[in-house]
């Protein structure tokens, strides 16, 4: 699991080089590479860094610790399927299509001008 979370943070750390080199190619402009090299970390790091184990827990068990039970039935909830590891919320779909969708459109509004 942690290897695998590496090496997607590495990749998107390398994409958003990328983006950065070529946004300050195009705009020249010291102000929109640090904004999307911001964005970009701030863009990554809601999408890899939270403990996604910890909270697909109910809500009322956010504020204590997870227990080695709730660690083992994750573990063997890994184990037997790829697919279920990835639970697909409604909610959390439409709050991160709705809070990315918007600073995606705030940055690009800022560096097209």
């Amino acid at each position: 699991m942690a290897q695998t979370n590496d090496v997607a943070l590495r990749s998107s750390l390398i994409w958003l080089a990328v983006i950065v080199v070529i946004i300050g190619m195009y705009t020249h402009s010291w102000k929109k590479i640090m904004v999307t090299y911001v964005v970009g970390i701030l863009g990554i790091a809601g999408l890899l860094l939270p403990d996604w184990d910890f909270f697909d827990r109910s809500y009322s068990r956010w504020c204590y610790p997870i227990t080695t039970e709730e660690r083992a039935a994750v573990l063997a909830l890994r184990r037997t399927s790829l697919f279920k590891r990835y639970r697909i919320y409604p909610l959390r779909v439409v709050a991160y299509t709705t809070i990315y969708g918007f600073a995606l459109y705030k940055w690009w509004m800022f560096v097209s001008n």
